[in-house]
């Protein structure tokens, strides 16, 4: 079986600045103009983007909240557990892998403005995964989460947001 090392190495990834490995495979030469996106972009979006994206045991997603709406691909590897923290205090758990009979979901949507992390669940060793970003993805639109902040907000998560927020 192919190795995190392996995949790296043959897809080109890098280190992602929010934790695991990507690497962009897609931008739409189509943009959109600012004109035409909603206030809360800063300037012009590519239609759309996609990236590989890598979690080892050793890396996590940690959590962040985009101006736009993200879809996660489960491609190959071990189930990832993500957690969505929602703005009225609420959060969910989803596992996204291939085990579709035992819950894990294949793709995964989350909404603009939720907060999301993610990491391989134990007992694995890698997750390779894919995003995709509508309008696309643009550094200026990523919000890193605040610990302390996470914290007081979502108490109820304590355990997740402390390992989502190294």
């Amino acid at each position: 079986m192919i190795t995190a090392e392996e995949l790296i190495r043959k897809l080109n990834l890098i280190p992602h600045p929010e934790g695991g490995y990507y690497r962009e495979t897609y931008r739409c030469p189509e943009i959109l103009p600012r004109t035409a996106l909603d206030e809360r972009y800063s300037a012009a979006r590519a239609t759309g983007t996609a990236i590989y994206y890598l979690l080892t045991v050793d890396t996590c997603s940690r959590l962040h909240r985009l101006q736009s709406d993200e879809i996660y691909h489960f491609y190959l590897g071990d189930p990832v557990t993500m957690l969505h923290l929602y703005p009225d205090g609420t959060a969910r758990e989803l596992v996204i892998g291939l085990n579709i009979a035992s819950g894990e979901l294949p793709q995964v949507v989350i909404p603009r403005g939720i907060w999301q992390g993610s990491f391989v669940r134990p007992g694995g060793r890698f997750a390779l995964l894919g995003a995709t970003v509508a309008p696309g993805f643009d550094f200026a639109d990523y919000e890193a989460g605040e610990r302390a902040n996470l914290l007081r907000q979502y108490p109820a998560q304590k355990e997740l947001v402390l390992r989502l927020t190294p």
